[in-house]
């Protein structure tokens, strides 16, 4: 549920530049084209203004005059509903319930551990461990990549953004894919060759690779 918030003349964004749900919501601004002030925020130091309008005080959070949001994928939805050109949910709600479906099964198979990799402390063997396990999921899945353009669609959608971060974190969580998911390195060309993928790094981001 979001709060009010205090009234801004433009929408801001406030974003963790290392993290990729800020990321994803981040990918759907730049393709939206949507003006945006991006603010940058550490997070063991949240700014007033957050702090102000989320009872989480988590990132991110977006302000779009009196709304205040605070989890990515609300936020990701509410923009595509606000800036419906390019759509990146589908129209007829069993379309769309899929596509909510796919987006909980990016978070649930390959978000949460990439983001156990990139923030937990762990031993080094239960780290390998978990980087095994997200390499075979990846590359289990790798064939489907063949069959469409964009995961499990023939259209760029919030899937996509969702799942796009996580792959180019992917050399960060010291994590190589094997020939055999070359149809899946095919779909990261393509995602990552859209300017608005482009767009959507921060400099932390930009140096990954």
């Amino acid at each position: 549920m979001g709060v009010t918030a205090n009234k801004r003349s433009t929408m801001a964004f406030f974003s963790d530049p290392k993290d990729h749900n800020s990321h994803r919501v981040r990918l759907v601004l730049a393709e939206k084209g949507v003006n945006v002030e991006i603010i940058d925020v550490d997070p063991v130091q949240m700014p007033d203004e957050l702090l102000e309008n989320n009872p989480y005080a988590s990132l991110p959070t977006l302000l779009d005059r009196d709304l205040a949001l605070y989890e990515s994928k609300v936020i990701m939805e509410y923009l595509d509903e606000r800036y419906p050109h390019p759509p990146l949910m589908p129209v007829y709600p069993v379309a769309r319930a899929n596509t909510r479906l796919l987006m909980y099964r990016v978070e649930r198979d390959w978000c949460e551990p990439m983001g156990r990799l990139l923030t937990e402390k762990m031993p080094e063997s239960k780290r390998e461990q978990l980087r095994k396990e997200l390499r075979e999921s990846l590359v289990g899945v790798a064939p489907v990549f063949a069959e469409m353009p964009f995961f499990m669609s023939d259209e760029f959608s919030l899937v996509d953004c969702c799942l796009a971060p996580i792959l180019w974190r992917l050399p960060l969580a010291g994590i190589e894919l094997p020939r055999q998911a070359k149809p899946l390195q095919q779909y990261m060309e393509r995602l990552f060759a859209r300017d608005s993928f482009k767009a959507s790094l921060s400099s932390f981001e930009r140096d990954l690779q």
